[in-house]
């Protein structure tokens, strides 16, 4: 069982480390290059749901509507990231930590700590700014991810007592 644990931790301490790249390294692009990227997922995702529904829409309606999608895929993604980081930080502290109670919050505040590092890193990139909003947001995303990992540990251990 404890080999289990470690080698859980081990996993998922290597993929939050990727995750950590990557999320940093968004945030590292300057305000154009961030918005250009987003926009035009913005605009794939809505042609693609245009050519599913057999090209209803033209250019100028999936502009607006790519347009008008973009900023909350931008929340989306943003609350998806940490919800994954939640998932990685619990599983990871479950290794270490034995009640779920301190698993759970000690995951929220790494995700907190985590999100305000990475605005404040944002707050130093050009055409980027720092927003509580986004603490807050990519916060929730991690305890919400941090809960079903948590869920997860605590039905996965009264199987294994029942057993």
């Amino acid at each position: 069982m404890i080999k289990q644990k470690k080698k859980i931790a081990i996993v998922s301490g290597l993929l939050l480390i990727v995750l950590y790249f990557l999320i940093f390294g968004f945030s590292a692009q300057d305000g154009e290059t961030s918005g250009s990227i987003s926009l035009n997922l913005s605009r794939y995702g809505v042609t693609f749901w245009n050519r599913l529904n057999g090209g209803l829409l033209n250019e100028q309606m999936i502009k607006a509507l790519a347009d008008h999608l973009d900023h909350p895929l931008r929340k989306a993604a943003h609350f998806t990231e940490y919800a994954v980081m939640g998932i990685l930080v619990c599983c990871f502290l479950c290794a270490f930590i034995k009640l779920l109670k301190k698993i759970f919050f000690c995951s929220v505040f790494w995700i907190f700590v985590s999100a305000a590092l990475d605005e404040l890193h944002q707050y130093f990139v050009p055409g980027r700014w720092a927003s509580v909003a986004d603490v807050f947001l990519d916060t929730c995303g991690g305890a919400v991810g941090a809960v079903l990992c948590c869920l997860i540990l605590y039905r996965t251990e009264k199987r294994r007592d029942h057993r």
